[in-house]
Formats: C-alpha cells, structure tokens, sequence
C-alpha cells in the first residue's frame, strides 16, 4: 500500500460472516485496519465452502469479500476461548458482528460487559430489521431485504407474461449495508476521540436498501400530489385497473426524472448484452435530434417538450433503435457522446473482468493467493490521493491465530494447549 494508512493502529475483531459484515470490514482493512477474522475452528465461515469452483480452495464467495484480514479461529463456548475474546476485546477499537438476535448475549458477552471490558469499544452490527420493528424476528437475506426496503416493487416489468417484482443483482441487501455500517463504524471513532466513550452502531438491511430507494419514496409522494408520473411510460393510461396509485415498476425507465431506456444494437440476436441505454434529456433533445439525422423533430410541436413527447416516447425509442441497428453498442455510444448524450453500453462482467481502464484504476486486480494461485477481485471504490490500497489475499482459515495469540501475551505452551483442547 503506497501513501499513509488512515485507519493504521485501529482493531477491528469481526464477528462476520456470509456478506454484509464481511464487506464492510474489508474495506476498513484496505484503509489500514488491522482486521481479526473470527470463526469458528473446523468450519470457518459458511462461504469458505459455498458456490466452489475448485474443490480443495476457498470459495471466490469468499476470498473475494475477506482480503486484507487476518484470520484467528476460536471457539467461544470454551473458558479458553471467552478468555482469549475477553483479552482481544480489551485491545480493539471495534467488534464488527452479524448474528442473529440475541446470540452475543448468550455467548456472554451483553453490551454492559463488553463496556465493562472496554468502555471505548464500538459495537457495531448488521440487523435485519431495526432494533423494535415488528418484523425484528424475521431471518433475512439479500433478496428478503430487497423486497421489504421496497426495491422489488419498484423493479421489474408492470405488464406481460414477465410482470412483476423483480430482484436486482445488485448487492443492495448485503454490501449496501455493510457500506453504510462502515461510515457509521468510522463516524462512532471520530465519536469517542470527543468523548472517549464507544457506542452501539447498527444499520438494517431493510434501512440501507430503503436509503437507496429515496428517489421512489420521492415518486410515491409526487404521485399522491399530482395523479400520475410523466417520466414512466406507463402513466397515465395503463393505470387505471390498479385502485391504488403507486409508484410502479420503472421496468428501464429511468429514476432520475428524464424519460431512459434500454435499446438493442447490432447482434443483439446471439449476444445477450448488446445493448445501450439511452437518456432523453429535455436539455439535450436538440443534440439527440442532430445525431439521429431529425431536424423536424427541434421545431415540432409533438416533440419540442417532455410532456408532449411522452404519449409516443416508445416511438421515440423505437426510432433511436433503428438507428443504431447496424452499430455494435461501442460504435453507438461512439456517435452520441460527442453530442453529449448521456448513454453507456450494457456491460457484461465477461466485458468488465477484462476492462483495461478497471484494472489501471484499481477498481479490479488480480490477487496471489496461498492455494489458488491467485483470483481476482473487485478493488476499492474509493480512490485518494495519497492512499493506494494494495488488496491482499484472504486469510486461510486460523492462519494468523498463533500470531494473535502471542501479540495477546499467551505463551507457546498455552497456545499448545488452546489447540489440543480445540479452543482454536
């Protein structure tokens, strides 16, 4: 890692498993945490195993959410094992934790004790649900929260044998929130260093996928004041054998308040993803009529407004699409940006894998790992100025354990004898 290490000198011991929990701590590891993976001896976390691709590695599910870590083993059902969490607690900054309700309790380990233990620890947890929600109780997985932080109803088509609510591929439920506990895990230590007291952090998933639905709740409010949603191509006139107005499935049209949607370019036939989306801008409508070779389009009265452009948008669309029929997605979305079309190509991850500007920004790097060889990843999303994070491998399971031990002040026999008791 070139440039300073922000987050160099703070513990973290993470208690996560699966996604949520595991995302965000890898990102504080790549900003210079000293992150303690802690699992379970003998199994380890559960992705470790799932969705292989060779039979005797760790799953990509898993090297690619837990690099940068180092990975203690440690069963806490033992005296040993409370008593090594116990130590390790005394020394962290921060206990990182995606357990069902209640299950640190039971292990002993309340949040009075662990103030006991240390008063300036941060506790920070991934929920299903907020702390009193009537569904508190509910087991909750990616797609679960999907559907209750309103996503689902918001993707997807509104007609058609397909209709219905869809789940994005996104990981809105799982990393989404782990994004979100990791600035509050980092706002809590700018916390104590004024007031010397840790805190209890927690983000639901349904409140991280709901925070990225604010611009549908927008919809739902406007939709109540005004009747309908001009930017949705289904509003007004496929509304009415619903009763109750609500924000519909935007199927591709856009969230944004310009009316978006997703054409098909040259091979589309054999190629599942040759596509672009294309915006219409109200400010950009003349650049768009120049592209397209429509000049009658700047001065007509059907076209020169939103409103009045949006009974015949699909038309619209439609007429875009036979222009780029004979262009590959690259050629298309060569001929509109220089007219400052806001328009993309539909990427695949065969297509971003390999992406030469991903892998010079770091956004996407190959990793050395112990077993593998090596794999790749998807790198930081943020980029500094002075920080290059430099993504490590993911630990092998209890590889660092005698390490830690021993920077917790256990001698070799005793560590010998946590191992044979099968403490860790």
């Amino acid at each position: 890692m070139s440039g300073n290490k922000p987050l160099k000198g703070i513990k973290i011991i993470d208690f996560t498993h699966v996604q949520a929990g595991p995302a965000c701590t890898q990102l504080l590891a790549w900003f210079g945490a000293d992150v303690i993976k802690v699992e379970r001896p003998g199994s380890g976390d559960v992705t470790r195993s799932q969705l292989r691709d060779m039979p005797d590695a760790d799953a990509l599910y898993f090297t690619m959410l837990n690099s940068n870590k180092r990975g203690l083993t440690l069963d806490t059902k033992t005296a040993e094992g409370k008593e090594v969490l116990e130590r390790l607690i005394k020394v962290s900054d921060v206990m990182v934790e995606n357990f069902g309700p209640g299950a640190l309790d039971r292990m002993g380990f309340t949040w009075e004790h662990i103030q006991k233990l240390n008063p300036g620890m941060v506790l920070a947890s991934v929920k299903g649900f907020s702390d009193g929600h009537h569904y508190e109780d509910l087991k909750v997985y990616e797609n679960v929260a999907q559907c209750a932080g309103g996503a689902a109803s918001t993707t997807g088509y509104w007609k058609g044998e397909n209709a219905g609510p869809t789940i994005s591929a996104a990981a809105l439920g799982d990393t989404n929130t782990g994004m979100h506990l990791a600035i509050g895990i980092l706002t809590a230590i700018i916390g104590r260093q004024q007031t010397g007291k840790g805190q209890k952090v927690a983000v639901s998933m349904q409140d991280a996928v709901l925070n990225l639905c604010r611009v549908k709740m927008r919809d739902q409010q406007r939709l109540e004041r005004l009747g309908y949603l001009e930017e949705y191509p289904q509003y007004p006139h496929e509304m009415d054998a619903f009763k109750d107005r609500v924000t519909p499935r935007g199927a591709n049209a856009g969230g944004g308040g310009q009316p978006g949607w997703i054409l098909k370019c040259k091979g589309w036939e054999t190629d599942p993803n040759a596509y672009i989306y294309f915006t219409v801008q109200g400010h950009a409508w003349e650049p768009i009529c120049d592209a397209l070779g429509k000049p009658e389009w700047k001065t007509d009265p059907a076209y020169t407004t939103p409103k009045a452009r949006q009974p015949h948008i699909m038309e619209i669309f439609a007429t875009i699409e036979d222009f780029i029929k004979d262009k590959t997605k690259y050629e298309a979305v060569d001929i509109f940006r220089k007219f400052d079309i806001p328009c993309a190509p539909v990427l695949s991850m065969k297509e971003l894998l390999v992406d030469e500007s991903l892998r010079k920004s770091g956004s996407i790097v190959e990793v050395p790992h112990p077993v593998r060889g090596s794999y790749f990843t998807i790198g930081s999303p943020i980029k500094f100025s002075d920080l290059k994070p430099e993504v490590t491998a993911s630990p092998l399971l209890g590889q660092h354990t005698d390490e830690v031990l021993a920077e917790l002040g256990y001698s070799k026999d005793q560590i010998a004898s946590m191992h044979s008791k099968k403490a860790v």
